[in-house]
């Protein structure tokens, strides 16, 4: 899982299709989330939007994965005008690459759900990732984070 190489697949997006492997940004955040339109979702997705112009200007693509179609994805993107790009992996390629499909409790019955997990790689490499990730504040901890890593 730490380098980005192992996934050349292309994958459909909210703007057309990606092949992560061609991706000409140095620094890349890839962020998994259960949902699209849910509060938490909605909320990591929306610091993300918010923070994007900081993150071109450091040269990073930000890229919001999780298992909705490129349809919901779109309808998510256009209610909440989100400037990232959304990934659909309905097939879970990303998914079970990452290692984020985890059980998990919803109103007593036992499912499998994405975990939000957040992953940075730097030229290709992973070089940092969060488990258990809390939506809110969750966009500005990241930044700090690329910051302190891009100054190193």
């Amino acid at each position: 899982m730490s380098e980005i190489g192992l996934l050349d697949h292309v994958f459909p997006t909210t703007t057309g299709e990606i092949n992560l492997t061609q991706l000409d940004a140095a620094w890349l955040i890839i962020y998994f989330y259960p949902k699209d339109s849910t509060p938490g979702c909605t909320t990591q997705a929306a610091g993300f939007s918010c923070l994007k112009d900081q993150f071109d200007a450091l040269n990073t693509t930000i890229l919001g994965v999780s298992r909705d179609s490129v349809k919901a994805h779109q309808n998510f993107t256009e209610k909440q005008n989100l400037s990232i790009n959304l990934i659909s992996d309905k097939e879970e390629l990303l998914c079970t690459h990452f290692n984020v499909i985890k059980e998990k409790n919803m109103y007593g019955k036992k499912v499998m759900g994405i975990e939000r997990s957040t992953f940075i790689f730097h030229n290709g490499k992973l070089v940092k990732e969060y488990r258990k990730v809390k939506a809110a504040g969750h966009a500005e901890q990241v930044l700090e984070d690329l910051k302190a890593l891009q100054a190193t």
